[in-house]
C-alpha cells in the first residue's frame, strides 16, 4: 500500500453511540424534522443524546444524535431520506 491508498475505517455493526451530525438551514422545526427521518431508520434514537449548534451568525444549525447503527444500508438511507427533505445541507 502506498501513501495514496487511503482504505476507510472499518466500522463493525451493530455500532452502539455512532453519531450522525445534520448541518441545515436554521429555522422552525429542523431539528424535529432530522430527529423524525432518523427515527425512521433508527426506531431506538435516545432523544437526550440530541446536540444542537448554531452557527456563529445564526444562519445554520447543526443537529446531532447517537444512533445504534445496524448496517451500511441504514446510514445510506438515513442519508438520502435526509437530503431528500431539501432543507439539509450536509450529513456526516
Amino acid at each position: 500500500m502506498t501513501d495514496t491508498d487511503v482504505q476507510a475505517p472499518k466500522i463493525e455493526f451493530p455500532c452502539e453511540r455512532y453519531p450522525i451530525k445534520v448541518i441545515g438551514d436554521a429555522g422552525e422545526g429542523f431539528a424535529d424534522l432530522v430527529v423524525e427521518v432518523i427515527q425512521r431508520h433508527a426506531p431506538g434514537l435516545d432523544s437526550s443524546t440530541l446536540r444542537l449548534r448554531d452557527s456563529r451568525n445564526g444562519r445554520y444549525l447543526a443537529v446531532q444524535v447517537l444512533i445504534t447503527a445496524t448496517g451500511v444500508e441504514q446510514l445510506q438511507a438515513i442519508h438520502l431520506d435526509l437530503r431528500a427533505t431539501g432543507r439539509v445541507h450536509m450529513v456526516l
